[in-house]
């Protein structure tokens, strides 16, 4: 359990005894008369909570609440006022105040209120925690610890020491095929130069080749007077990721499947050889052994592309990460939207490991998000996720009836296991009806080519 600690700030002996008394067995509790002598004591240690006094002598608690804000804004304050003067109560809430009680102090109410001001900071701390981990030397990195994504990004950081090895990642929509990019970019040597994105799918088909390799003045009409550099050159020394590269043209591919090979290009409407180096590191969504037997993608340009392939797991193939991910977008959308989110209720919980994320981390933050916006708080509960009308569209989808499932033992079950066997039963079944054609069985079961094949492998299905 972390440690808490409290201030008590009340010129009022009783309450400093009455309210420690109750407080100590299980914080550590440190009470004050004035505020000038809780500022002094502030100064030194910074207390995660001060239940402050509003009418106190001398310094009252109002200019004792701006104090401490100015020290530090995570301190959380709950005020205590004699009576509920409400234009007090405001001003304290303008500044900063969590929350409010009224005197005579009920115990009961107090230790509510202490309590879920402790939540929101013992999220705060599990979130920074974290980020201390998972995010140390500011290098981008995935939040979670199940083992899939242990394993990728220790394969990250192993591929990542060459300086202009081509990688592929793989991946579905919403999986964070750039934050991978990103964390091979800044573990690589070549860290210190500049990362660019090219959004492949973004840019129409005539203007591709014009933005990865520039052009000479003059190269077509509305080109501008100088000419310009491509993102290839801009660049240089660093690294150049290529998002949706499924979507390339043919022409494109062909100019860049030389540049990968020669480490050369022309500029559109030159003739002057260009030679710079940068590593291309490409993601993908789309089956591109498909796309190849289609004639819409280069084989040629797949294995160069492809020297280092790399397959992100899908959210629902970490199921682990999903509450940890969403506190950290609870988190960090609580503080956006200046709201006061302490934690996940229990049904929205269940609701969210339950859930089919078809569009991944993304869809996942998108309806943290939604339900930090339109949620009152303090916990975000079921309906905030939005399945009810007042939420807008469902976020969450009905897979089957509960009436479908036979009831679950009091003894429990051996959910992994039963996970696992009907992941081999419908991937073997959908290997029979397509005669073991792995692109057709995927399509079957409605995931990609590559997910099929890590999930066969990762079986052991022959």
């Amino acid at each position: 359990m972390m440690p808490y600690s409290i201030y008590i700030v009340d010129d009022e002996n009783t309450i400093r005894e009455g309210v420690g008394m109750a407080l100590e067995a299980d914080y550590s509790v440190k009470a004050f008369a004035t505020a000038e002598s809780a500022m002094d004591a502030i100064k030194k240690n910074f207390p995660d909570l001060v239940l402050l006094d509003i009418g106190l002598p001398g310094m009252n608690g109002i200019e004792a609440l701006g104090l401490i804000k100015d020290l530090s804004p995570d301190i959380l304050v709950i005020m205590i006022t004699a009576y509920e003067d409400i234009k007090n109560v405001i001003s304290t809430m303008k500044l900063g105040a969590y929350d409010y009680v009224v005197k005579p102090l009920h115990m009961d109410a107090l230790e509510v209120t202490i309590g879920n001001a402790l939540e929101s900071i013992r999220l705060r701390k599990e979130v920074q925690a974290l980020h201390e981990k998972y995010l140390k030397e500011n290098l981008p990195c995935f939040v979670g610890e199940s083992d899939a994504i242990q394993d990728v990004m220790g394969f990250i950081g192993t591929v990542a020491k060459s300086p202009d090895t081509p990688i592929l990642i793989i991946g579905e929509t919403g999986t964070g095929k750039e934050l991978l990019a990103s964390a091979i970019h800044y573990r690589s040597p070549n860290f210190k130069g500049p990362f660019m994105t090219v959004n492949c799918a973004a840019i129409p088909k005539d203007l591709i080749e014009s933005e990865l390799f520039g052009y000479e003045k003059g190269a077509f009409s509305g080109a501008a007077p100088s000419g310009k550099n491509g993102l290839i050159e801009e660049a240089e020394n660093g690294t150049l990721f290529l998002d949706e590269v499924g979507d390339l043209a043919m022409e494109a591919q062909a100019k860049l499947l030389r540049f990968l090979e020669m480490g050369e290009f022309y500029r559109v409407g030159g003739t002057k050889k260009l030679r710079i180096q940068t590593r291309v590191v490409s993601a993908t969504n789309k089956d591109l052994h498909t796309m190849i037997e289609k004639g819409r993608f280069r084989k040629d340009l797949y294995y160069r592309l492809g020297v280092i392939e790399v397959q992100v797991p899908s959210l629902n193939e970490r199921r682990d990460d999903i509450l940890p991910i969403a506190r950290h977008f609870l988190y960090e959308f609580s503080h956006k939207f200046d709201k006061t989110f302490t934690g996940i209720s229990a049904r929205a919980e269940s609701a969210l490991r339950e859930y089919l994320w078809t569009g991944n981390v993304r869809e996942l933050k998108n309806t943290i998000e939604r339900g930090v916006l339109t949620g009152k708080g303090p916990e975000l509960k079921l309906k905030d996720l939005g399945t009810g009308k007042p939420y807008g569209a469902e976020a969450l989808k009905q897979v089957k009836s509960e009436a479908a499932f036979p009831p679950l033992p009091d003894t429990g079950i051996d959910f992994s296991s039963i996970q696992e066997s009907l992941e081999k039963h419908y991937i073997k079944e959908a290997l029979k009806l397509t005669g073991g054609n792995e692109s057709k069985a995927a399509a079957l079961l409605n995931i990609n080519h590559h997910t099929f094949r890590y999930r066969r492998k990762k079986l052991l299905i022959q």
